[in-house]
């Protein structure tokens, strides 16, 4: 489970929460979250909700603990709250090149340090832009009108300039954080973005956003099961003899 602050705030008044708590609310709600996952029969007390005296909360999960992961996206603090806490990191990379995250990765893991965590508890991973085609030109060209349209949209809610053909290709290229590409363009961009990043052991792709029929996302996922993880898995051996 990967729990973030959010990036929209449609749904604070849907909630009767007002936006100018976004940031306490979030530190409330993960506490809460963290509580539940100790234990069945929390006691807690909060700001923005009713206290919990030792009431049973089901249905409980499988496994003794639910696997937590704090999802960020640029803000420093959430990047040493991540750390502080001990927790994973998964960091939603959407545009840009992946080096400009290390200083905020560097943060998050001195964080965990200086809090007492173990190395092995401070796990990062990535969530981007990933599409695995044919070739390079055929994945992009699927890609690129889904995109397109959700990025034009949200672009004009929010007041941005419209999303060009240039700025797309950019991000798909070898220095940008787009993951698309064929088996072999996308394996070496996950490869450079967990060198990059100082080694990243998770790495979630975004493929919705190409808006394809059932078949071509169903193809694309075959190819990152059958080619890109096995180029990813044989090249990370390679690394760990080395070292």
């Amino acid at each position: 489970m990967v729990v973030g602050r959010g990036s929209f705030g449609e749904a604070y008044p849907l909630f009767g929460a007002d936006p100018r708590d976004y940031d306490e609310l979030f530190a409330e709600k993960l506490d809460l979250l963290l509580k539940l996952n100790e234990t069945t029969y929390p006691i807690w007390k909060g700001r923005f909700r009713a206290a919990l005296e030792g009431q049973g909360v089901y249905p409980r999960p499988h496994q003794p603990r639910l696997p937590l992961w704090i999802g960020v996206g640029g803000t420093p603090q959430s990047f040493a709250r991540a750390g502080t806490l001990g927790l994973p990191l998964m960091v939603a990379i959407i545009g840009g090149t992946f080096e400009r995250f290390r200083p905020l990765v560097d943060l998050y893991r001195e964080a965990g340090t200086s809090a007492g965590h173990s190395p092995d508890k401070l796990k990062v991973g990535v969530h981007a832009m990933g599409f695995v085609g044919e070739t390079d030109a055929a994945a992009r060209e699927a890609f690129f009108p889904g995109w397109a349209h959700l990025t034009g949209r949200i672009g004009r809610e929010r007041g941005w300039p419209p999303p060009s053909r240039e700025q797309f290709d950019a991000m798909a290229s070898p220095e940008g954080a787009f993951l698309i590409g064929d088996p072999k363009t996308v394996a070496a961009k996950v490869l450079h973005a967990s060198e990059v990043l100082g080694s990243v052991s998770r790495i979630t792709f975004q493929m919705s956003t190409a808006s394809l029929e059932t078949a071509a996302m169903k193809r694309s996922i075959e190819l990152l099961g059958t080619e890109v993880a096995p180029i990813v898995r044989a090249a990370t051996r390679e690394t760990e003899k080395a070292t």
